[in-house]
């Protein structure tokens, strides 16, 4: 049984990992990846450690949904471009998955700029600003990630 827990949670944490990139709940992957390696005997992590990183995971989970909507906004966007940057992240993911969520939320942003009635230079400074936010984002869930990756592993590297 410890076996399997070993392999779920190295699973969770790295899948974890791509979903911090791809649109999937990334870092509660993570962090399920690292209650399960601490129900097996591989791993034992403290309390404060658990309570800590599981209450970041949450902050960052929820602020996933506000920092490319905060981006948009900074740079003059409106509800429209917010939209479009959701749509082109998920057009963009499903056509070409590797540089399509990027090229998407750019693009998506864009348009929805331009249909909502915005001048194309303002379109492109908010379409520019949601890119920043989705970039931001992506890369708080990323180091997030590395830092449960890098918990596990400490804590799993001692048990071999």
């Amino acid at each position: 049984m410890d076996i399997l827990l070993l392999i779920a949670g190295i699973a969770c944490l790295l899948v974890g990992l791509a979903g911090a990139v791809l649109p999937l709940p990334g870092p509660p992957l993570s962090y399920g990846g690292l209650i399960l390696l601490h129900i097996s005997k591989y791993a034992e992590f403290s309390k404060t450690a658990l309570i800590s990183l599981g209450f970041v995971t949450v902050v960052i989970a929820v602020l996933d949904y506000y920092i490319p909507i905060w981006g948009t906004k900074k740079f003059g966007g409106t509800k429209y471009g917010a939209i479009g940057a959701t749509l082109g992240l998920l057009v963009g993911f499903l056509f070409i998955p590797a540089i399509g969520i990027f090229i998407g939320t750019f693009l998506g942003a864009l348009v929805g700029e331009l249909i909502g009635g915005a001048v194309f230079q303002s379109a492109l400074k908010s379409a520019f600003g949601s890119f920043i936010g989705f970039i931001t984002g992506i890369a708080i869930k990323v180091l997030l990630c590395l830092v449960m990756i890098g918990f596990a592993v400490y804590e799993v590297w001692d048990q071999f």
